[in-house]
């Protein structure tokens, strides 16, 4: 589930990033259609055509906001994509749950150094894992070596896994479980691994340190305040409400099935947060224009450090990624089943860029997102004016 190898499981990790990074100019398009005389709509079908079912791209800067969609909102039908469609974030969720606990060391009540033990007492235990020696800076920075749960989860792996165990409830305690029947990938801080067993254990720290749970914490600090009507934390519950399309995966096989019902337990804290593109963007303007964190602890999210995995530098719960005007930005890839989405903000949070497809996501599509975000990221304002809603 991580790593840089091409991977057509529905998962919640960030992976493939470098090769997308790396190849973003050299998108796919396809000549026989007429061409949009609207770069967003132009790089849109260009993701469209490397074979997503459908695409919705939204972009913003300070006064304006620009939208384009390709595609329909589901197979062999003519229905448009929905305006403003809600969807699956998958991994995007890690940055929400980062953002809490940053928020929860910035209040004083607890601490990027506390230890996983001294929090969850004997939960990260066994198999060379030790929770007295994993801070929680380690969890959100995947540098805990604490393996990843995402292949004991058979929704995830299969077609026939899907179908048998898409309504089943799991708690964080059994994720974890898991997880801990495999070894350590490395000593606590002497290795990067992508595990989203790292923020599952930071949800249960988070209900730990407040009393409540991490759902009910995601919405009172960030959902709300945000004003982010479109975004929930669904807990157990399978289905999306209000409008959306539908999700496919195919499993590693030629054909993709419906996906759109999950219970999304088993990403509780590292993917089953459910949004727009709007609410998407309208979370990064507020992260990264300090509206959510104080700059000590927005200063200690945007610190990264190479992530070998990815090609790419890895903060807490944000990663970093060269933009070809210059500089970078802050953002994270996410898939759960059936949808993908990639997004991001520059770094003093005035320019944003989501988009997301409602398929696996091959290699040709990911290179295609990433190359949208990244020069979407580059445009100035002037050149936003002429896209307004």
């Amino acid at each position: 589930m991580h790593g840089l190898r091409r991977r057509r499981r529905g998962t919640l990790v960030l992976t493939s990033l470098a090769t997308a990074v790396l190849a973003a100019s050299t998108v796919p398009t396809a000549a026989a259609k007429p061409r949009s005389a609207d770069p967003l709509q132009r790089q849109v079908d260009a993701i469209h055509d490397t074979g997503a079912v459908g695409v919705h791209a939204e972009v913003t800067s300070l006064d304006a906001r620009g939208s384009a969609y390709a595609g329909t909102a589901a197979m062999n039908t003519r229905r448009p994509m929905p305006r403003d469609g809600r969807f699956r974030i998958g991994s995007a969720t890690k940055t929400f749950t980062a953002t809490v606990v940053l928020q929860l060391v910035g209040e004083g009540r607890m601490s990027l150094e506390d230890t996983v033990e001294q929090w969850l007492p004997g939960v990260v235990r066994g198999n060379g894992n030790d929770g007295s020696q994993i801070t929680v800076r380690q969890l959100l920075q995947h540098t805990s070596g604490i393996p990843d749960v995402g292949p004991e989860i058979s929704a995830l792996k299969s077609a026939d896994g899907y179908r048998a165990e898409r309504f089943r409830t799991y708690t964080p305690e059994e994720l974890v479980g898991l997880a801990m029947r495999h070894p350590a990938k490395f000593s606590p801080g002497h290795g990067w691994s992508y595990s989203n067993t790292n923020y599952i254990l930071a949800a249960m720290i988070i209900h730990k340190v407040t009393g409540r749970s991490w759902a009910r914490e995601v919405k009172d600090r960030i959902i709300r305040p945000l004003g982010l009507r479109d975004t929930s934390t669904p807990g157990a519950f399978p289905f999306i409400l209000g409008p959306h399309a539908q999700g496919y995966a195919a499993f590693g096989t030629d054909t993709g099935i419906d996906v759109t019902e999950l219970n999304s337990s088993m990403a509780v804290g590292s993917g089953s947060i459910i949004s727009t593109a709007h609410d998407l963007n309208r979370f990064y303007a507020a992260l990264l224009g300090g509206r959510l964190l104080a700059p000590a602890q927005l200063d200690e999210m945007t610190t990264t450090k190479l992530a070998p995995e990815l090609g790419v530098r890895y903060g807490l719960g944000l990663a970093e990624i060269p933009l070809p005007c210059g500089g970078s930005y802050f953002g994270h890839r996410g898939e759960l089943l059936g949808y993908v989405t990639w997004g991001g903000a520059t770094r003093d949070g005035t320019r944003t860029a989501v988009v997301y497809v409602t398929s696996d996501g091959g290699q040709d599509t990911q290179q295609a997102m990433t190359a949208l975000v990244r020069q979407e990221l580059c445009r100035t304002r002037s050149q936003y004016s002429s896209r307004r809603h």
